[in-house]
């Protein structure tokens, strides 16, 4: 096996780390406020919110890339990287799908809980920063680092529209100079499981823990 090349699946693996970290980071940061809208008291924000989920899960992530790249050109923007590109695509991907874990997560809190921090004289915000948020991180945990795995899994995506040299792009390039997709395509997947693998065995370890199936 060559060692430049299983070098370059190595690069491809820490920019897939990269773009995992930055989805998580921004798509999480937005998928917190679309919670926090989706319980908003303004009907009108809930609705706003609302409407923004169905949009973006009702477009799949390889067509919200493809805009996402090509959609500046439109308005004279030139030369977007194709990490900015796949970082905005998967974040607000990702924000839409995370709203809606957070959002049940914080609606699954008992109602007696808003209401006795109702009682206690709790604005609104307090009760949620007090009372209702550390118990719904609590619930959200095992689900949250459970769609970690799948965003780095749709890093490959990346490949196909905007050419970010992720992992699957660099096993794409050396399968076309070495005609040997079982060999670097096999290694791409097991260095996927090894990134993987111990996301998932943490999530569930934190669902054992929290003991939230038995809430």
């Amino acid at each position: 096996m060559n060692t430049v090349l299983l070098m370059s699946l190595i690069a491809g693996l820490g920019n897939t780390i990269v773009l995992s970290l930055l989805t998580f980071l921004f798509g999480g940061l937005a998928g917190a406020l679309i919670a926090l809208a989706r319980i908003s008291s303004v009907p009108a924000i809930r609705r706003a919110a609302s409407v923004y989920i169905q949009i973006v899960q009702g477009i799949p992530l390889l067509v919200l890339m493809g805009l996402c790249f090509f959609g500046p050109n439109i308005i004279g923007m030139r030369g977007v990287a194709p990490l900015t590109a796949a970082t905005l695509a998967m974040s607000i991907y990702t924000s839409a799908y995370m709203g809606e874990i957070w959002r049940g997560c914080l609606q699954s809190v008992a109602r007696a809980q808003w209401e006795a921090a109702e009682c206690l004289g709790l604005g609104r915000a307090q009760r949620m920063w007090h009372v209702i948020a550390p118990q719904a991180v609590r619930i959200a945990i095992p689900p949250t680092v459970g769609f970690m795995v799948q965003i780095i899994k749709n890093t490959s995506i990346a490949s196909l529209i905007v050419g970010f040299p992720e992992l699957t792009y660099n096993a794409k390039i050396i399968n076309n100079a070495t005609f040997e997709p079982f060999l670097y395509f096999g290694l791409a997947g097991a260095l996927y499981f090894a990134v993987c693998f111990p996301v998932s065995e943490l999530s569930r370890a934190m669902e054992r823990k929290l003991n939230v199936s038995r809430r």
